[in-house]
């Protein structure tokens, strides 16, 4: 696997006004390395495209063919997340200033040693400062 990708990146690639290059090379890599995640991305990026429909930028049937295309790609969901909630996770949270939900994929790239893919510049200044690599689009 190649990198740990977080919802606002994965979100990116499916909502076309957010499409960028970076969004792009990171689907790239995706398909052609896999990813991991933690245990809450896929609720994250059901509640990302929830959104979407909600606010009406998409419809139900462009949400079910986006979520169809995302399982068809390489992505493991890690089964630790949980189990570093209440430990790792919640250090990084309180050391950062994160969510619980940005530290769990902090979490799982330091665990894994892998660069974190995101849009989030919290995550990605914390993953900076611990010395873990972030995509970027070169």
């Amino acid at each position: 696997m190649s990198l740990v990708l977080d919802s606002s990146t994965a979100l990116a690639w499916l909502y076309q006004d957010e499409v960028n290059a970076l969004a792009e090379a990171v689907r790239r890599r995706v398909i052609i390395a896999g990813a991991w995640v933690p245990g809450i991305w896929r609720l994250e990026v059901a509640n990302g495209l929830r959104t979407g429909l909600r606010r009406r930028r998409i419809d139900q049937n462009y949400r079910d063919h986006a979520l169809a295309t995302l399982a068809m790609l390489n992505i493991r969901v890690d089964a630790e997340t949980d189990k570093q909630a209440w430990s790792a996770a919640l250090q990084l949270s309180d050391r950062f200033g994160l969510t619980s939900y940005d530290a769990a994929y902090l979490e799982l790239a330091r665990r894994r040693s892998l660069p974190v893919a995101t849009f989030d510049t919290e995550l990605r200044d914390a993953a900076t400062s611990i010395g873990l690599a972030v995509i970027d689009d070169d």
